[in-house]
C-alpha cells in the first residue's frame, strides 16, 4: 500500500507540474480577446463608414435636386427631345479644376447656367419656344462643331491681325499655329509689371483636343480662367471665347494689381469677386451656379464611391474577424474542456491519494498495535507455561510423598487453589492468545483488502495514464486541425477576395444591364406616353368639337337673351374682321395727345394679342379678389353686433364705475385697518424690543407714510452698546431675536387663538432665551402656543411635551407627557 501510495503521489505531482495545457489555454483566451477586439473595431468602422456613406448620399441627393431647374431652362430641358440642336446643360458637359469652381462660375456669369446648343439657329428656335409657351427666359451657349464656327471679326478701331491673328477687345490674339483649335490665342500686352511674365498660354486638354486662348500671363497664383475648363470639345471651345481675357487670382489685392497693370484683363478671385477696368461685381456668397452644384455633385459621387468601396472592404474585414473569432471560440472551448477534464482527473487522483494515505496510516497503526498485542500474549503464555510446569512438578512431588494417617489438607487446599489459579491464568492466556490470533487474521484480511485496493489504484492509474495520453493525442490532433483551419482560412480569404472581385464585376455588369433595361423601359414608356398622348389628343379633339358646338349654341342663346342681338349681327359688327378699339389706359399710364397716335387708334384683330389682353385682364380681376354677394347681409349682421357690443361696452363702463367705487371703499378700509395695526404693532415692538434687549432701542418706520397702501415697513434695531440700526450689521442671534420681537409684537397687537413656532430660540444664548421665555409665558395667558424646540429650558415652561422619534423601520412614534 505504501508503494502504491508513493507511485500515485509521484503521478499526481507529475500531472500538477505539467503547465503546458494551462499556458495553451491562456494563449487561446488571449487570442479570443484579440479576435473579439478586432471584430468590435471592424464592426465600429463599418458602422461609421455606413453612416458617412448615408450622409454623403443624402448630401448628394440634396445637391442633385439643385440641378433640376424650374425656370425657363428647366422648361426647355423638359422638351429638348422635340427641339433641334439642344445639347443639354453646359455645366453637365464640362468640368472645372478642383478649387476653381466658384471663380469660373463668377467669370462665366449667366453662362454658367446656360443650355448648350449646336448653332445660333437652334438657340433662336429654343427662344421662340420659350416665348410661345410663356415659360420664362434662358441663357444659351452656342457650341458648334469644329470647322462650323465663324471666325472672330476685326474690332473697329484696332489694328488688323497679323498673320494668323486678330485683335479682339484691345488684346492682340496670336493665331493658332499648331492646328489644335479653331480660334487664335490673344497676344500678351507690352505694358506688364516685373511681377507678370509673358507666356505661351495654358496647355490644351489632351482629352478634349481644344486649344485655350492665352492672355500671356504666368505668375504665382495667377491662372487663365479658360485653361481651368475641361470636357466636351465644342462646349469648352465656346466657353473659352466667353472666358477670354479672364484670369483667376488668389485675392482681391492681386486682382487690383493685375487690372492696374493689364486693364484689358478681368481678374476673378477664388471667392467669386470679379474686378475689371470698367465693371466689377462681388461680395458675400450668393446662390451657387450649376457649375458649382455639378462640381459638388461630382465630388459627392466620388466620395460616395470611395465610401462604398470602403464599406465593402470593411464588411469583408468584419466577416474575416467574425470567422477568426468563431475559430478562437471553438479553440477556447476545446482547451477549456481539456482543462476541466485534467482538473477532474487531478482532483480524483488527489482524492484517491488522500484515501490511500489514510488507509496506509491506519493499517500501519493497527499492525503496530497487533504486533505489540502478540508480543504481550506470547510473554503471558510463556509465563503461564512456566507456572503450569512448576505446578505439575510440585503435584508430582506431593503425590510421591507418603500419606500420613491424618494428612494435613491445608497444603492440598493451597495447592488446589494454586492449581485452579494456574488453570484460570492459563485459560485467560489462551483466550488472550486466541484474541490476538483473531486480530492478526483481521489485520491479514485488511492487508489483503489494501492489496486489492492498491491493485485497483494501479489499474485506475493505468487508465488515467491512457486517458491522459489520449487527451494529449487529441490535443495534438486539435492543434493540427487548428493549423489546417488557419491554412483553410487563408485560402478562404483568398477565395473571398476573388469572389468579391467577381461579385463586383457581376454587380457592375448587372448595373449596366439594369441601366440598359431602364433605358429600354424608359423608351417604352416614352412611346407608350406618345401613344397615350395621341389617343388623348384624338379624344380631346372630339370632345373639344362637341364642346365648341355646345359653346356656340350657348353663345347664340346668350346673345339673344342678354344682348338681344342676332348671332349673325353680332359677328358682323364685332367679328375678327372689325377693328379693335384701343384699350383703356392702365393705372399711371398717360395717353398720347395725338389722336392719330397708334395707341389712340383702333387696330386690327390679333387673336394672340387679344388672348394676352384677356389673360392680363383676368390676372387684374383676380388681383381684385372675389366679389362677396352677401356683403349687405354681412353688413347688417355686423351692424347689429356693433350695436350689441356698444351696449355691452356701456354696461361694462357702468360696472367699471361701480367697481372703482368698491375699490375705493376697500382701499379706505384697508388703509384704516393697516394704519391701526401698524400703530399698535409699532407700540408693542418698542416695548417688546426693550425687554428682549434691555438698554436697546427698536422701532418700526414707514418707507412712504403718505401712501399707506403701497408703503413698506423698515425695522430699526439698536442693541445696547451698538450704534448700528441696520439688521444686516447685527449678529445672527441679534437678528433672530429682532425677528422674534417683531412677531411677538404682531401677536400682541392682533392676538390669535394659537401660534406655532419652529425653533425660534435655536440661535439664542441662555440670557436671551430666558427673556424670550418670559414673553412666551405672557402669551400663554391669552393664546395657545405650539413650540418646536430642542432647548431644555423651553420644555420646562410647557404644559405638555410631545416627543417624536423614528426607529430603524422608518416609522415615526410620538410620546406625550403632560407636565401640568
Amino acid at each position: 500500500a505504501r508503494e502504491e501510495y508513493e507511485a500515485l503521489a509521484a503521478e499526481v505531482g507529475g500531472v500538477e507540474d505539467s503547465g503546458s495545457e494551462e499556458a495553451e489555454y491562456e494563449a487561446a483566451r488571449a487570442g479570443l480577446t484579440e479576435a473579439e477586439a478586432a471584430l468590435a473595431a471592424a464592426r465600429e468602422a463599418r458602422t461609421s463608414a455606413e453612416r458617412s456613406r448615408a450622409a454623403v448620399s443624402a448630401r448628394r441627393d440634396a445637391l442633385a435636386l439643385g440641378l433640376r431647374r424650374k425656370d425657363g431652362t428647366g422648361a426647355l430641358l423638359a422638351v429638348r427631345e422635340r427641339l433641334t440642336g439642344v445639347l443639354g446643360p453646359a455645366a453637365e458637359r464640362v468640368s472645372v479644376a478642383p478649387g476653381y469652381e466658384v471663380a469660373v462660375a463668377a467669370a462665366l456669369g449667366s453662362a454658367a447656367d446656360a443650355v448648350a446648343v449646336a448653332s445660333a439657329g437652334s438657340a433662336a428656335g429654343a427662344i421662340r419656344h420659350l416665348r410661345e409657351a410663356d415659360a420664362g427666359r434662358a441663357t444659351f451657349l452656342i457650341a458648334p462643331a469644329p470647322g462650323s464656327a465663324p471666325g472672330p471679326a476685326v474690332v473697329p478701331g484696332q489694328a488688323a491681325p497679323g498673320p494668323g491673328g486678330v485683335a479682339v477687345g484691345g488684346v492682340d490674339l496670336p493665331g493658332q499655329t499648331q492646328g489644335t483649335g479653331d480660334f487664335p490665342h490673344p497676344a500678351p500686352s507690352r505694358s506688364t509689371d516685373q511681377r507678370l511674365r509673358r507666356g505661351s498660354g495654358s496647355a490644351p486638354d489632351p482629352a478634349a483636343g481644344v486649344a485655350v486662348p492665352s492672355v500671356g500671363v504666368e505668375a504665382a497664383g495667377c491662372r487663365e480662367a479658360a485653361g481651368l475648363v475641361r470636357g466636351d470639345a465644342e462646349v469648352v471651345r465656346a466657353l473659352a471665347w466667353v472666358l477670354r481675357g479672364h484670369v483667376v487670382v488668389g485675392s482681391l489685392e492681386e486682382a487690383e494689381a493685375v487690372v492696374a497693370e493689364r486693364p484689358e484683363l478681368v481678374a476673378v478671385t477664388a471667392e467669386g469677386d470679379v474686378l475689371g477696368a470698367h465693371l466689377a461685381h462681388g461680395g458675400s456668397a450668393g446662390v451657387p451656379s450649376l457649375i458649382e452644384v455639378r462640381a459638388a455633385v461630382d465630388e459627392a459621387d466620388a466620395e460616395l464611391e470611395r465610401l462604398e468601396t470602403e464599406c465593402r472592404e470593411l464588411v469583408a474585414r468584419e466577416e474575416a474577424a467574425r470567422v477568426r473569432r468563431a475559430a478562437a471560440v471553438a479553440r477556447v472551448e476545446e482547451l477549456d474542456g481539456l482543462r476541466r477534464a485534467g482538473e477532474q482527473a487531478r482532483a480524483g487522483a488527489a482524492q484517491q491519494l488522500g484515501r490511500l494515505a489514510g488507509q496506509a496510516k491506519a493499517a500501519l497503526g493497527e499492525a503496530e498495535r497487533g504486533a505489540l498485542a502478540v508480543a504481550t500474549a506470547e510473554e503471558a503464555l510463556e509465563r503461564a507455561r512456566v507456572d503450569v510446569e512448576e505446578c505439575a512438578e510440585r503435584l508430582a512431588a506431593v503425590e510421591e510423598m507418603p500419606v500420613a494417617e491424618d494428612p494435613d489438607t491445608s497444603a492440598r487446599d493451597r495447592l488446589a487453589a494454586d492449581g485452579a489459579n494456574a488453570r484460570q491464568t492459563e485459560m485467560e492466556a489462551r483466550l488472550q492468545l486466541r484474541t490476538h490470533e483473531e486480530r492478526v487474521k483481521g489485520l491479514a484480511g485488511r492487508a489483503d483488502a489494501l492489496d486489492r485496493g492498491a491493485r485497483a489504484e494501479r489499474e485506475a492509474r493505468t487508465r488515467a495514464e491512457r486517458r491522459r495520453q489520449r487527451m494529449r493525442h487529441e490535443a495534438a490532433v486539435a492543434r493540427a486541425v487548428a493549423d489546417g483551419a488557419r491554412q483553410l482560412l487563408a485560402h478562404l480569404e483568398v477565395s473571398v477576395g476573388r469572389a468579391e472581385a467577381e461579385r463586383t464585376a457581376a454587380e457592375q455588369a448587372k448595373a449596366v444591364r439594369e441601366r440598359e433595361l431602364g433605358e429600354a423601359r424608359g423608351r417604352g414608356r416614352d412611346l407608350k406616353g406618345e401613344l397615350d398622348k395621341l389617343t388623348d389628343s384624338v379624344h380631346r379633339g372630339e370632345v373639344l368639337g362637341a364642346e365648341k358646338r355646345l359653346r356656340i349654341e350657348q353663345l347664340e342663346t346668350r346673345s339673344l337673351e342678354e344682348l338681344g342681338v342676332e348671332p349673325s349681327a353680332l359677328v358682323a359688327e364685332y367679328g375678327p374682321d372689325q377693328p379693335v378699339p384701343p384699350s383703356p389706359p392702365a393705372e399711371g399710364e398717360v395717353l398720347p395727345e395725338d389722336p392719330d397716335h397708334p395707341r389712340n387708334r383702333p387696330g386690327p384683330f390679333d387673336r394672340a394679342r387679344q388672348e394676352k389682353r384677356l389673360k392680363a385682364a383676368e390676372r387684374a380681376y383676380q388681383q381684385l379678389g372675389k366679389v362677396n354677394p352677401l356683403a349687405l347681409e354681412e353688413f347688417a349682421a355686423l351692424e347689429e353686433r356693433h350695436q350689441f357690443l356698444s351696449e355691452q361696452l356701456e354696461d361694462l363702463r357702468k360696472t367699471r364705475t361701480d367697481l372703482l367705487q368698491v375699490v375705493k371703499e376697500v382701499d379706505q378700509r384697508v388703509e384704516q385697518v393697516f394704519t391701526e395695526a401698524y400703530r399698535d404693532t409699532a407700540r408693542e415692538f418698542e416695548g417688546v424690543f426693550s425687554r428682549l434687549f434691555p438698554g436697546g432701542e427698536g422701532r418700526l418706520v414707514l418707507t412712504d407714510p403718505e401712501n399707506m397702501l403701497a408703503t413698506g415697513v423698515d425695522v430699526e434695531a439698536r442693541p445696547p452698546g451698538k450704534k448700528v440700526k441696520r439688521l444686516s450689521l447685527l449678529s445672527g442671534g441679534e437678528r433672530s431675536l429682532t425677528a422674534v420681537a417683531l412677531l411677538v409684537s404682531i401677536f400682541k397687537a392682533r392676538p390669535s387663538p394659537f401660534y406655532v413656532m419652529d425653533e425660534v430660540e435655536a440661535a439664542l444664548d441662555d440670557t436671551n432665551l430666558q427673556r424670550l421665555i418670559r414673553i412666551m409665558e405672557e402669551l400663554q395667558e391669552s393664546s395657545q402656543l405650539i413650540v418646536i424646540t430642542h432647548q431644555k429650558r423651553t420644555m420646562e415652561v410647557a404644559d405638555a411635551l410631545y416627543g417624536v422619534s423614528m426607529q430603524g423601520d422608518g416609522v415615526s412614534k410620538v410620546i406625550s407627557q403632560r407636565l401640568r
